[in-house]
């Protein structure tokens, strides 16, 4: 197959997910700019991605999370993305097969996201537990530090109060207040963004096509199997790296990545089982 032949176009002859996927993402990114600044509505509220066991979630954000974004970069490079790879992978599949594919990995980023919560957010869960147990000032501060660090700042009177009566029940259930509302602070964090399915994209490229060459940042080309190898350890290495001022959700990238390699293996061999007839 000629790769050249699917390079990118303009607009107008975009296939119509696509474009429509694009024009969606633009007038939501508007809507969540405008009923913020207008209303002081904040979308990301209500259909930003929560995790389960907040008080905010709903389950139609596994799908609604994938049409908000946290800035005008975040849209931009999503977009860019879903404009350059998807238009070969909807003309190569077919409107309806590149549909189910970005949704599928759109939603399974937000699976694989969630569960990495809930590793994370049980964990955090067990240490508020055992520091109950055994209550102390220096036990709560290095809770604080290894898992809420910038919040540090804020509770140091509270800690250097603590610290001068350290046996005082009302300290004790100040302290049991303060890390029960900071887990819950933790649950609320939402997360946005259409980068799962976007990564999802950037995988079946480079399993349809892998010797094509993408120019990277426009200076010098890769292929694309190498580039997806390149994204895939990289996300890798930062969701494990749990940076505390990362705010991206490495291992939902990672998800995209994952439920596109399974439905694109599924699909050639069902595709396999009906052409070989030897």
């Amino acid at each position: 197959m000629n790769y050249q032949q699917y390079s990118p176009r303009g607009f107008g002859m975009l296939p119509p997910v696509v474009k429509n996927l694009l024009i969606i993402n633009g007038l939501f990114f508007l809507a969540q700019l405008t009923l913020k600044q207008v209303y002081q509505i904040d979308l990301v509220d209500y259909l930003g991605m929560h995790y389960f066991g907040s008080s905010l979630f709903n389950p139609a954000q596994l799908v609604t999370y994938m049409f908000l974004h946290g800035g005008f970069t975040h849209i931009f490079f999503n977009m860019f993305a879903l404009w350059m790879f998807g238009y070969t992978l909807e003309h190569v599949w077919g409107p309806k097969r590149f549909l189910t594919y970005y949704f599928v990995t759109g939603i399974g980023a937000a699976l694989v996201h969630m569960v990495v919560l809930w590793i994370n957010i049980s964990g955090i869960q067990s240490d508020v537990t055992a520091v109950m147990m055994s209550p102390s000032p220096d036990a709560f501060a290095a809770f604080i530090g290894e898992h809420f660090a910038p919040y540090q700042g804020q509770l140091t009177s509270f800690i250097n109060s603590w610290s001068m009566n350290p046996g005082d029940p009302a300290y004790i259930n100040q302290a049991s207040n303060y890390m029960n509302e900071l887990v819950i602070l933790k649950m609320d964090v939402p997360t946005v963004g259409a980068s799962g399915a976007v990564f999802g994209i950037l995988l079946a490229f480079g399993m349809m096509f892998p010797n094509a060459l993408i120019y990277l940042y426009f200076f010098f080309p890769i292929r694309a199997k190498w580039f997806v190898i390149a994204y895939g350890a990289m996300e890798l290495y930062f969701g494990f790296a749990n940076n505390p001022g990362d705010n991206v959700a490495h291992f939902a990238h990672l998800g995209g990545m994952i439920f596109g390699f399974f439905l694109i293996r599924y699909w050639n061999r069902k595709l396999n089982r009906f052409t070989n007839w030897e």
